[in-house]
């Protein structure tokens, strides 16, 4: 790769990376869904070590985004306890356990080999296809409903924050695009606390699972530090714009967004696979 295409890469990268934390602003939820892909393909990372990068950048956007939340009032910290320490020891477990028990390489069928990088890959590109059918599928009728019939048990809870947190911890996602939804559908949380209280978990899991893995990592700190910079950028401008856009339109647009992505790291790995 030539480097003037390096740089034209570098260019979108940091110009996604605002979108990533302006996704993060609109709806709560969704920016590590776009900053691990832009960490793979634009800054040429590797994945394990994209998704230890996602927990740093999603982690220390929602940290800074919970604050003018909790000057409203706008968080259940009850709830983001209850949800929070299980979750972040789920995602310790994924990264200390889980992750470094995959080898590099997968032999199957005494010819087809597997990388890591692959599973990987294919793992975040299925959670980014469930979340954004869940997104755009989800039907607003149906959260009142649920939300009458389930009742907010700490065994419930405790199911809830330990899927989530694998997952977050496996794929670098911060799982706010499955919080939010649990803690409204299932919790009996209204939708503002929601968004604050995800907020406020997805940054303390992520932070923990980033240092969790840290001397594995051993980051790129002045790229980290960039993205992570114009990602809360992104978030303030994402918060101030929420307001003029209705929630269904933003989670059908950005289920849409990702619904794509998805399907095109798919495509992508698997055409890498064959060739």
């Amino acid at each position: 790769m030539s480097k003037s295409v390096e740089i034209k890469m570098e260019i979108v990268g940091y110009l996604a990376s605002i979108l990533a934390g302006l996704s993060l602003g609109l709806i709560g939820g969704g920016g590590s869904i776009l900053t691990v892909p832009i960490l793979v393909y634009l800054f040429s990372v590797s994945p394990v070590n994209a998704t230890e990068y996602s927990l740093f950048i999603v982690g220390i956007t929602s940290l800074i985004g919970v604050i003018p939340l909790y000057r409203e009032k706008s968080i259940d910290f009850s709830m983001a306890v209850r949800f929070g320490i299980p979750s972040a020891l789920a995602v310790i477990f994924a990264r200390k356990v889980i992750l470094p028990a995959i080898p590099e390489e997968i032999i199957l069928f005494d010819s087809v080999i597997i990388l890591r990088r692959l599973l990987i890959m294919l793992f975040f590109a299925m959670v980014m296809i469930a979340a954004s059918l869940f997104m755009i599928f989800r039907k607003e009728k149906s959260e009142t409903e649920l939300i009458n019939k389930v009742k907010n048990s700490l065994g419930l809870i405790l199911a809830e924050s330990i899927s989530v947190g694998t997952i977050s911890g496996i794929s670098g996602a911060g799982g706010g695009f499955l919080i939010i939804p649990l803690l409204t559908i299932l919790n009996k949380v209204p939708m503002k606390k929601a968004i604050g209280t995800s907020l406020l978990i997805i940054g303390v899991q992520s932070m923990i699972g980033f240092f969790a893995g840290l001397p594995a990592a051993n980051p790129d700190w002045d790229l980290l530090l960039k993205i992570t910079t114009l990602s809360v950028s992104g978030f303030f401008t994402g918060n101030y714009l929420s307001v003029k856009f209705s929630a269904r339109t933003l989670r059908n647009t950005f289920g849409w967004f990702v619904l794509c992505i998805g399907i095109y790291i798919i495509l992508k790995e698997l055409h890498f696979l064959m060739w």
